[in-house]
């Protein structure tokens, strides 16, 4: 008699009427807000603390470079006063630095005697805005030096912005080319978590009854391999229950804070928000926005969803089944570590592999390579599916993942009818290959 409907409905309601899930599944999302809030309240108090930096000027300049402040920065020169008595009462002042511009005989030499004073290390990102400021209107002046006319060198200068396009007529961006590697990344990104979290679950649910010698009573009327795909069914469904009750409180709870209690999500921005807000409002970017619109919706979404779907599915299946093997094999959750390595470290690699080889050559050999092998193509495969693979390479992966998932769940059937009833005894990997020959 087929008992995994039986096992994987038994699994399934154990884990969501469990206490433990109950209160996660309702408390995480406030943990979310509230870090979301949190952040935003410390961003904007970084932002709102007003930053004083005061300038000793010897070679006059300075009038020109710093004429504006923001609201967060703001520049204060320092006139019949030297060096030495300007870091005393900077110092005592506690304001945020002091900049020193030594006068020279010639602009070209200021390259490497400007000199700011902090008593703590400063902002990279100040620093940064100071040489830039500083940088580019000594090069104006040192234009002026030598006789070239400024306006004249900004009009000649061409921005040159290469326009892709394919052989087949279908324009593309390099905005595009982000948006897909975005796609791709939080598609790994997410089945990588999703196996470390429900994974675990399942290698835990094992142990718990294992040690609870519930399991003995389970086995006598349940084959191992029916048992464990109950398992892994049951809490997979479990997982996908929890995720989408997780997305529809996020989602109820921000409007909520929006409405109710007035709090504006978008106010509690950091200042590279702010950066991109004012970049939208320029009408070059909002054509590129268009360009990314136009791109998204000429992106293969039918084919994105299944092949997501498909790998999701086959990845999360292949891994649980290891997780589910250790689990049986083990006693308790210590013993679990030095098997943990050989499955930890092929999803490893497949973020690495899919981030750094896909984002420089989705076509590439080595993406290609890994694109294919079971272990690592639901993560590599989907970062390259965005950028164009050939419908074969796609049917031929998710069968390799699936077959490989047939395979591994037949050897780890193998442990798990030999391991579950197994005690006392801390298992090893010598040992478990006996079990495979029983």
């Amino acid at each position: 008699m087929n008992h995994l409907p039986l096992i994987t409905k038994r699994e399934y309601l154990n884990k969501v009427k469990n206490k433990s899930f109950i209160i996660m599944t309702f408390v995480s999302p406030l943990i979310m807000i509230g870090l979301g809030l949190l952040i935003g309240f410390l961003t904007n108090i970084n932002k709102n603390k007003e930053r004083i930096i005061d300038i000793v000027d010897e070679s006059g300049f300075a009038k020109e470079i710093f004429s504006d402040t923001t609201s967060s920065t703001k520049y204060r020169i320092l006139n019949n006063i030297d060096l030495a008595q300007a870091r005393i009462d900077v110092e005592e002042q506690e304001h945020y630095g002091l900049l020193y511009i030594p006068k020279v005989d010639s602009v070209s030499q200021l390259g490497e005697s400007v000199k700011f004073f902090s008593k703590d290390t400063p902002s990279l990102t100040l620093i940064a805005d100071l040489e830039s400021k500083i940088s580019k209107r000594l090069t104006d002046i040192n234009y002026k030096n030598k006789g070239f006319d400024i306006e004249k060198i900004r009009e000649a200068r061409i921005r040159i912005d290469i326009n892709q396009e394919s052989y087949t007529g279908e324009k593309s961006s390099k905005l595009s080319g982000g948006l897909k590697l975005a796609f791709g990344m939080a598609s790994g990104y997410l089945l990588f978590m999703f196996i470390i979290i429900y994974g675990n679950m399942i290698m835990r649910s094992i142990i718990e009854e294992k040690t609870s010698r519930v399991i003995e009573v389970i086995i006598s009327s349940v084959k191992p391999m029916q048992l464990m795909l109950g398992k892994i069914f049951g809490t997979s469904l479990a997982g996908v229950t929890q995720f989408v009750i997780w997305v529809l409180l996020l989602t109820i709870l921000s409007v909520v804070l929006s409405s109710v209690f007035g709090v504006n999500m978008s106010e509690m921005q950091s200042p590279q928000q702010e950066m991109v807000q004012e970049a939208m409002k320029n009408g070059d970017m909002q054509e590129k926005i268009s360009l990314v619109l136009n791109e998204i919706h000429n992106l293969p979404l039918v084919n994105l969803i299944v092949m997501f779907l498909l790998f999701f599915i086959g990845g999360f299946l292949l891994y649980s089944s290891l997780y589910a093997a250790i689990g049986a094999a083990v006693d308790n959750e210590t013993d679990t570590q030095q098997f943990m390595m050989p499955i930890m470290v092929p999803l490893i690699l497949a973020v690495y592999v899919g981030g750094f080889t896909v984002l420089e050559d989705p076509h590439g050999m080595v993406a290609q390579v890994f694109s294919f092998i079971p272990f690592t193509s639901p993560v590599v495969m989907l970062m390259r599916i965005p950028f164009g693979v050939p419908m074969w390479q796609q049917i031929v992966s998710v069968v390799l993942l699936f077959a490989t998932f047939i395979g591994t769940v037949w050897f780890a059937a193998k442990i798990y009818r030999v391991g579950i009833l197994m005690y006392g005894k801390k298992p090893s990997y010598k040992e478990i290959y006996k079990w495979l020959k029983y």
